[in-house]
């Protein structure tokens, strides 16, 4: 008898597993979709007649897209299940790659963009969602960093290998591959992941709930948090997503393949940060110092980066033209680590608020940390258009710069 219970109980997490991997394969294809533009830009506003830093600024209509949806998502898990939400978003990630890799223009490519910013919304809340009510809040803390982990090898695969598809087939393909890649997870998820009964934890209105977000994260406790969390995922996820490859192919000289290689390896680092920051945290505490400090050490190579362009600071003062691309790879693997700290704000913002309103501090912080990516990519657009790749860079460093400032001044009694 007793063993029987047991093997139910394996099958059980097994299935559970399963059921995880598939659903974290959607946040995989999420990142994987966000960040082709890094490998392709140059192509497609090429295809499309028009400058490259104005199709940047027109890509954030993505990450806009993508962080207007969340909260109303958010309240159709609790409402419908995490599976059926999964599969409509999934679907809708389909039809949004078909109709970015069919844009025959700005305009078209802009209605793509849209569709899958809002379908990708929730392909990190699903798996995290059906996480945080099947597992204990000590398997919960693995699942969530094994989670992000797996949803990170999509920024790997937009790197190298997808450098290699762009070359020989043109840009469209990475699109035409992720719609496969969707119905591919889609199937996966409709034979893995149980179908549950919805909770219905909250029966406000997607606005109502909007609204007590946005009052919760303007609040003075979470007003430093939220400073921070506007600039930092926006940084790595704007450097790696966008302006890492084109830095690399047209400052410094690489092929397309050769700057895939380089932004995999950032991709490395920036999955190995959080499981660092958190063993350093855990060993040592401090954590409003390691926050605020590893952030200052981000802008600080952001800018020693920019300043290694031609006639910039670095090389004029080593003599040499241009510092190598062996200097940026350096920089790159380091910026991943030092901006990896993100999660911690998670664990924060829970220390500041009480029980009843964790919820919403949680949503606040994940709120913050995709707007301002959006904001980032489209601010980056003007300044690039305006003055160029190397003040792109610094304008990123001064923004963690202001973020990680602000951030210290309202946690000075954290």
């Amino acid at each position: 008898m007793t063993a029987t219970a047991t093997d139910e109980a394996g099958d059980g997490s097994r299935a559970l597993i399963f059921a995880l991997v598939a659903l974290a394969c959607g946040h995989m294809l999420s990142t994987l979709l966000r960040t082709i533009p890094a490998v392709s830009l140059d192509l497609m506003a090429a295809d499309f007649q028009m400058e490259p830093q104005a199709l940047a600024s027109l890509t954030s209509v993505y990450p806009f897209a993508f962080a207007a949806a969340q909260i109303p998502v958010g309240a159709a898990m609790d409402r419908f299940g995490v599976r059926p939400v999964s599969l409509s978003l999934l679907v809708g990630t389909v039809f949004g790659a078909i109709a970015s890799g069919f844009a025959t223009g700005p305009e078209s490519y802009a209605v793509g963009q849209v569709l899958l910013g809002i379908a990708t919304s929730g392909m990190l809340m699903c798996p995290m969602t059906l996480a945080a009510k099947q597992l204990s809040a000590a398997r919960f803390g693995l699942w969530s960093g094994a989670i992000l982990s797996i949803g990170n090898i999509g920024m790997l695969l937009s790197s190298s290998p997808l450098a290699f598809v762009v070359d020989q087939y043109g840009w469209r393909a990475g699109f035409w591959l992720s719609a496969l890649g969707g119905v591919l997870v889609a199937l996966a998820v409709y034979m893995l992941v149980p179908s549950q009964p919805a909770e219905h934890k909250d029966d406000s209105s997607p606005l109502s709930q909007m609204i007590e977000v946005l009052r919760l994260g303007l609040s003075r406790p979470l007003r430093g948090l939220i400073a921070l969390a506007m600039v930092s995922l926006a940084t790595s996820l704007v450097l790696r997503g966008l302006w890492g490859g084109p830095w690399l192919m047209q400052v410094k000289g690489l092929s397309r393949v050769e700057a895939g290689n380089q932004l995999g390896l950032f991709t490395v680092a920036m999955i190995a940060g959080p499981l660092c920051v958190g063993m350093i945290d855990r060993r040592f505490g401090h954590r409003r110092a390691l926050v605020a400090g590893t952030h200052l050490v981000g802008a600080l190579l952001l800018a020693l980066m920019a300043l290694g362009a031609p006639h910039y600071a670095v090389s004029v003062l080593l003599g040499v033209p241009m510092m190598p691309p062996q200097y940026d790879l350096v920089l790159f693997v380091l910026i991943g680590l030092a901006t990896s700290a993100q999660p911690l704000l998670f664990g924060m913002s829970r220390q500041l608020v009480d029980a009843q309103t964790t919820g919403k501090a949680l949503a606040a912080i994940n709120l913050a940390f995709f707007l301002g990516a959006a904001l980032m990519q489209s601010l980056t657009g003007a300044v690039a258009a305006l003055a160029g790749l190397p003040a792109v860079l610094l304008f990123m460093a001064a923004a963690l710069l202001v973020g990680s400032l602000i951030f210290l001044v309202y946690t000075r009694n954290f």
